[in-house]
């Protein structure tokens, strides 16, 4: 994908709402030149397609992600602190940006496909989450983990399935209050768990409750 110019990617949000819609399928390219003001052959040259606009859409978002997810790390709070903003960071993010987080449900499988965006998500938030964790280790402030790798690739799916719900089910002001709960509820569940201490105990030492 070639550099955009400023002006052409901030037009190119015209066409979130419309694939939020549509799905990618059932958006024509003449639909996205109309939503977008941008020409067809403009739209080719950049972005080489629908999947082209779909890839910058969603690697837009995970930059938006990135960088809140980065502030709300680098602060000089303990790990279980900066993990609790992390993840309250990127349900921010979702709900301030429904059609983006719509297109990605309708086109999830496809965006999944789409080139490098593996690596996207692992610096947006894979790597951050993982650092947290080793940090929190050594701060006190959050347990070993056996595979940090696994654990920050979880997190990331609760947040996202949450933020997507988040986003597409309710207005602004129910997404925001809805982020706030399941920010709650996420930072809950990861961090304390569901089990009682007798059960955490007894599974450790190999004995039935």
């Amino acid at each position: 994908m070639r550099k955009l110019p400023a002006k052409l990617a901030s037009q190119l949000y015209g066409a979130a709402e419309l694939i939020a819609e549509r799905g990618l399928d059932g958006t024509k390219i003449d639909d996205i030149a109309e939503a977008t003001g941008i020409p067809k052959a403009t739209i080719y040259y950049h972005l080489d397609g629908k999947n082209g606009v779909l890839a910058f859409l969603l690697g837009d978002l995970l930059d938006l992600i990135a960088g809140e997810v980065g502030v709300a790390v680098s602060t000089e709070e303990d790990a279980r602190t900066r993990l609790e903003a992390a993840v309250a960071a990127q349900l921010g993010v979702m709900v301030e940006h429904p059609f983006l987080c719509r297109a990605l449900v309708g086109d999830l499988g496809r965006a999944t496909r789409l080139p490098d965006l593996a690596e996207a998500l692992r610096s947006a938030f894979y790597q951050p989450i993982e650092k947290l964790l080793s940090e929190g280790v050594a701060d006190g402030s959050l347990r070993q983990v056996a595979d940090p790798g696994a654990v920050a690739m979880s997190v990331f799916g609760a947040i996202t399935v949450a933020g997507l719900s988040a986003a597409v089910e309710g207005s602004s002001t129910e997404a925001s209050a809805d982020a706030a709960r399941f920010s709650a509820a996420i930072c809950e569940l990861i961090l304390d768990g569901l089990a009682t201490r007798r059960t955490r105990d007894d599974h450790e030492s190999g004995e039935r409750p």
